[in-house]
């Protein structure tokens, strides 16, 4: 293995796990990513409530 990846994998490692607990773990994470984009109302809305966001924390 390179250095690279394997520094990546150093990085998920908790400290009480060995590196085949730590890939049994990675390939039997059961909660999946999903990857998706928001349309343009979505997104929208996701912009307006952040600004209200920081107009509130600037008060």
């Amino acid at each position: 293995m390179s250095r690279e990846p394997k520094a990546k994998l150093e990085h998920l490692k908790r400290d009480d796990e060995t590196f085949d607990e730590l890939l049994e773990r990675l390939v039997n994470d059961e909660t999946p990513i999903t990857v998706g984009t928001w349309d343009s109302d979505t997104a929208a809305h996701a912009r307006d409530a952040v600004v209200h966001s920081r107009e509130s924390v600037e008060q």
